[in-house]
């Protein structure tokens, strides 16, 4: 078989390197690379990547790396999902996110999107998120499965197939698979007690976590884990302008005067905690979590094993949303009083001439030092599997069912609904709103029944062809509930509707959906002569909603000789919409601004001529070497090409109304929105009158066509240094780039001048990933002592923004090229006791600011955009250096 694998002259560059360096040595079989052995020094046997037994990690035709829960420890952060961005190159984390985002990192593979992945656990299935990332980033439209909820400390390793496997496993599975393999031992335990901060303010941290194995009956074995998490908040942004005196007039949000005005009416808000940091938004929430997992078998007879396993988990998560002035909540008291204007500004204060006359204005407003509202997340998730396997007549099966559901309630605290505060006052007393509202639920659930068939035939080839088939049927449920009227009432639209910082879900928003998927499979895995592996999957899937998809994937691996082999893959894929993506609904508001988010699916997209989602549709090429050149190194290189039509995406903001200057609108946005019962006159009155803001709409797309390729290389070696101990090498790294190939066309009922997907869109689909990714790592251990030294580089990355005098001119906003210091350092002060102090982030770097001009603008204009002064986008975060120590005790 012929693989042409098409890649950029980078990619081809950092092939060739490798291979000459591989060329250059002499050939000698080497051990496994570190990390991937078992705690008796011999080689991992997978089962992620082929139907077949037996296979090891260095025999995988397709790319395959494993991680073992030793790799886990040299991180400090207890959170899988840091884990494995320190760990894997090809792996890019969420570092950064708002509201709900803020709680739920996603991962993804090969700059694709975390829906791109598919998680197991012990080979099946993982539930997704309830909630959608709704922000229009390269991970919008995330729903994959939290890997935050699976407590560390119950994973014996972690198989991640860096491939296409849509054929093997689901039609989802477009950039790889992470299989997470439990611990199944039934003796002994561990206690692990974590706790750290951030270099510079707040992020404290601490974990416990405590596993144990027990035997309950003979030919049984039961692992239970438990954790407990808590993280504090952080700040890493900037004073907020709009409540000091920048000496520069605006009318933006404050007043003729801008801050000048805010302290003269309110000098409260110089008493607030944090002044003049009042708006705390631009960093981590406060998390407290907890998680429990159990793993259980009983060998009924030598050929059938009960088996079950399953985690619980409860989250509770607060995230500072945007600052409110004192006279964002007001009531008719103050509108009634002559002289005042409907926002409840006098000309005497606006102009802060005689701050005396202002008293009276100032009578119904509830809030004179302004308010902090949070979003609180509260989460509850729940997985179970039970199944039974085992072996007739030479067949091996494994019949299987999994449930798994996860409930995010939200709510807002320390907030107000302005509207109905001022629909309830009269010009004699007070109004009044809850500070505490519940905006509304996400409900996922999935339900997968499993049976797979093993068998071996001995046709005269080289070993036994393995055939392997089986049946899936899966149910999804998809539910977002409405909150309480508090949290979406609209009123008369005089002051501003909603619960301030999140608009609740109204019943508008509101459904229930579900999809039925049936699925069978045949996989046929043959060695024909010594040497030789090859590898055919084919998967025929009918979904009631989108029909039916036949995919394939065809695998070939030829050793060479014992040190050298080459390796290649060719599949398809495709992935139906997630339920979120098709039926999420909602309205995201900041100060001034207000973006609806509808349904593909709605009679608010129809208006605008938006059409219903379709599948997406996949071609992934790869090929590669693995190399031994000599003794105890082990060296694996894979590039691949990766085509995906109709590619779903957030769609760019089409605008019914803006404040900057060359924006494009459309008046079709402003009734779609009405039409929806979006609340969108308070907004339009704030534009109006100076402030800065925007109306507008987007919606989940069949956007683009895009390319995605580039190399995964992985390269280990160990030396043993006599009396001073052993030190493991390692060398991984990742070249990936993304490019478009196509962009749909602009719906038929919006100015044909909007693109579907625009510049800014683009660029954060396919620039704010880093291009160059690679991790050097030293693992050195002697007699009771052991370090870690991690290096990684991270290549530069950018979004492309407007600025905020001028929503046409486009500036490119970038994160540098850095290296990331990560040292664990370890003794073991007794026999069961291990002491472990480390940093990440060592030296406590920080992605550049925003340019300078742009911030001075912002300031100028008193946006709450001048807080955020790092981009969020960076692949390290922005929170600098991390340090923690850790006791963990062994029984």
């Amino acid at each position: 078989m012929k693989t042409v694998t098409r890649v950029s002259q980078g990619a081809l560059a950092f092939a060739l390197a490798i291979t000459s360096a591989v060329a250059m040595a002499a050939p000698a079989p080497a051990p496994e690379p570190a990390g991937q052995t078992t705690e008796a020094g011999e080689e991992t046997i997978i089962i992620t990547g082929t139907r077949s037994t037996g296979f090891k990690a260095s025999d995988s035709p397709a790319p395959i790396q494993v991680l073992g829960a030793d790799a886990l420890k040299t991180v400090g952060q207890t959170d899988l999902v840091q884990a494995l961005a320190q760990i894997l190159p090809s792996a890019q984390v969420q570092a950064f996110g708002s509201d709900q985002a803020a709680f739920h990192p996603a991962v993804k593979l090969r700059g694709l999107s975390p829906n791109h992945t598919l998680v197991l656990i012990d080979g099946k299935r993982r539930h997704g998120n309830p909630s959608v990332v709704v922000a229009g980033t390269v991970f919008g439209g995330s729903a994959a499965p939290d890997l935050s909820l699976i407590p560390q400390d119950a994973i014996e390793r972690i198989e991640v197939l860096q491939d296409g496997a849509a054929a093997q496993y689901g039609t989802d599975a477009i950039a790889g698979v992470m299989n997470f393999i439990m611990k199944k031992r039934d003796h002994g335990g561990s206690i692990n007690l974590t706790g750290g901060k951030y270099f510079d303010q707040g992020g404290k941290k601490y974990d416990i976590q405590g596993n144990v194995g027990l035997a309950p009956f003979e030919g049984a074995y039961l692992n239970l884990t438990g954790e407990r998490r808590y993280q504090g908040y952080s700040f890493r942004g900037d004073y907020d302008p709009r409540v000091v005196d920048t000496g520069v007039s605006t009318t933006a949000n404050t007043g003729a005067s801008g801050g000048r005005y805010i302290l003269a009416r309110f000098p409260g808000v110089t008493s607030r905690s944090n002044y003049p940091e009042v708006n705390q938004i631009f960093g981590d929430g406060r998390l407290v979590l907890t998680n429990l997992s159990y793993n259980f078998g009983w060998q009924i007879t030598p050929d059938v094993e009960y088996y079950s396993f399953g985690t619980y988990s409860h989250k509770n998560g607060r995230t500072f949303q945007n600052f409110r002035l004192p006279n964002v909540v007001f009531g008719k008291r103050r509108a009634a009083n002559p002289g005042v204007l409907p926002a409840g500004i006098s000309a005497a204060c606006l102009n802060n001439l005689a701050v005396a006359t202002c008293a009276a204005v100032s009578a119904d407003l509830p809030y004179q030092s302004g308010f902090a509202p949070q979003e609180l997340t509260i989460e509850k998730d729940w997985a179970t599997t039970v199944g039974l396997k085992g072996e007739v007549s030479g067949t091996t099966w494994d019949l299987s069912s999994t449930y798994g559901i996860g409930r995010s309630s939200i709510n807002v605290i320390n907030s107000a609904n302005a509207a109905l505060y001022y629909d309830t006052s009269t010009t004699t007393s007070n109004g009044y709103s809850p500070t505490d509202v519940h905006n509304g639920d996400f409900i996922f659930s999935q339900w997968t029944n499993t049976l797979d068939l093993t068998h071996e035939f001995d046709v005269g080839f080289a070993e036994p062809v393995t055939i392997a088939g089986g049946l899936e049927y899966r149910r999804e449920v998809y539910q977002l509930k409405a909150g309480e009227l508090a949290s979406y009432y609209v009123g008369s639209g005089v002051a501003q509707g909603g619960i301030q910082s999140f608009f609740g879900y109204a019943p508008s928003d509101a459904s229930r959906n579900f999809r039925h998927n049936f699925s069978q499979y045949l996989d046929i895995a043959a060695k024909p002569i010594d040497g030789v592996t090859l590898d055919a999957a084919i998967r025929h899937e009918h979904y009631d909603d989108f029909g039916d998809t036949t995919v394939y994937k065809l695998t070939g691996r030829y050793d060479l000789s014992p040190a050298f082999a080459i390796r290649g893959t060719a599949s398809t894929g495709f992935r139906a919409p997630t339920l979120a993506e098709g039926f999420y609904s909602g309205i995201n508001v900041s100060v001034s601004s207000l973006t609806g988010i509808f349904p593909a699916n709605s009679a608010g997209a129809a208006a605008l001529g938006i059409s219903s989602l379709k599948p997406e549709k996949s071609t992934n090429f790869s090929a590669g070497f693995v190399a031994h050149p000599v003794s105890r190194l082990t060296v694996t290189l894979d590039a691949y090409s990766i085509e995906i039509k109709d590619r779903i995406v957030r769609s760019s903001t089409f605008l019914g109304a803006s404040s900057a200057a060359g924006a494009i609108t459309s008046p079709s946005v402003l009734t779609a929105l009405r039409g929806n019962g979006v609340p969108v006159d308070s907004v339009l009155a704030a534009i109006a009158g100076g402030a800065a803001g925007s109306v507008g709409i987007n919606f989940f797309v069949n956007g683009v066509k895009t390319l995605t390729q580039g190399v995964d290389l992985l390269a280990s070696y160990s030396t043993d240094l006599g009396d001073f101990g052993h030190v493991d090498w390692s060398l991984s790294g990742n070249y990936n780039k993304t490019k478009i190939k196509g962009v749909s066309l602009p719906p038929s009922n919006v100015n044909q001048a909007q693109l579907l997907f625009d510049v800014y869109a683009q660029a954060d689909l396919t620039k704010t990933t880093p291009k160059y990714r690679a991790t050097f790592g030293a693992n050195w251990s002697m007699g009771i002592f052991s370090a870690n030294l991690r290096e990684s580089y991270y290549g530069s990355a950018y979004s492309i923004i407007s600025t905020p005098t001028n929503g046409s001119a486009r500036e490119r906003l970038s994160v540098h090229p850095a290296f990331i210091t990560d040292l664990d350092i370890g003794v073991q002060i007794a026999k069961p006791i291990k002491i472990s102090i480390g940093a990440n982030n060592l030296f406590n770097k920080y992605p550049a600011k925003y340019p300078d001009f742009i911030r001075e603008q912002q300031r100028v204009a008193s946006s709450t955009g001048f807080i955020a002064k790092y981009p969020s986008f960076s692949a390290y975060g922005v929170n600098g250096g991390y340090y923690y120590a850790r006791i963990g005790v062994n029984f």
